[in-house]
């Protein structure tokens, strides 16, 4: 009877499953640090909901000329890669606010969210410019960290996560004349979390303190 009465217990105790966490769905507005309760159910098996899903399949059109290979093996890569690629970021994130937000999206142990975060760097100064790589372990967590995190807000700006083909040396400096991301080379406004005025504005600022530089012996003279 008294083992009987163990192997019973054992069989019920197999049968109930111990339950799971899934990833925390991020507010599309509120800062990382506010973010940290979890939802319960499954994350590692159970499909993503249609909407986010739909969000995933919209891909960036963009292609990296770096590739070296033909849109085939670029497509294969993209299709294969457990890297994203995390652009719109403040000059002034840090490394540790974006592993906080990533190991939330994923529901995994803070040290084991995310395999390598390589962060942006200015060419010239070696100074972050606003964007980073985000390597996981598992293609899985990539494209939930897709479904998840773009869009959200972080130090004040909705970042932008993009799949990414892989990480290689050399991809983590601007490709901007000055060192900086392409972008900020063209912008014409003023963005304090980017540096400040866009390299196109302070161009046209530079010709016309020339311009007006040029014309002062002109006006000496009419004087």
């Amino acid at each position: 009877r008294s083992l009987a009465t163990t192997t019973t217990t054992a069989t019920t105790a197999m049968a109930t499953p111990a339950p799971a966490s899934a990833p925390a769905l991020l507010p599309t507005h509120t800062s990382v640090s506010t973010t940290a309760n979890h939802h319960s159910s499954s994350s590692s098996a159970a499909p993503l909901p249609p909407l986010l899903l739909s969000k995933l399949k919209r891909r960036s059109r963009y292609r990296d000329r770096q590739f070296r290979g033909t849109d085939m093996e670029y497509q294969h890569a993209l299709n294969t890669s457990t890297t994203v690629y995390v652009g719109n970021l403040s000059f002034y994130t840090t490394e540790e606010q974006i592993w906080e937000l990533f190991a939330q999206a994923t529901a995994a142990p803070k040290p084991h969210a995310v395999k390598r975060i390589t962060m942006g760097l200015n060419r010239e100064t070696k100074t972050p410019c606003g964007f980073c790589f985000v390597e996981f372990h598992t293609r899985r967590a990539a494209e939930q960290a897709v479904a998840w995190v773009s869009g959200r807000c972080l130090d004040n700006r909705d970042v932008r996560v993009d799949l990414d083909w892989g990480f290689r040396e050399g991809r983590q400096y601007g490709r901007g004349k000055s060192g900086g991301q392409v972008r900020d080379e063209f912008r014409m406004d003023y963005d304090e979390g980017r540096g400040g005025l866009g390299g196109a504005a302070q161009r046209e600022r530079e010709r016309d303190d020339f311009d007006d530089d040029d014309d002062a012996p002109n006006k000496r003279q009419r004087h």
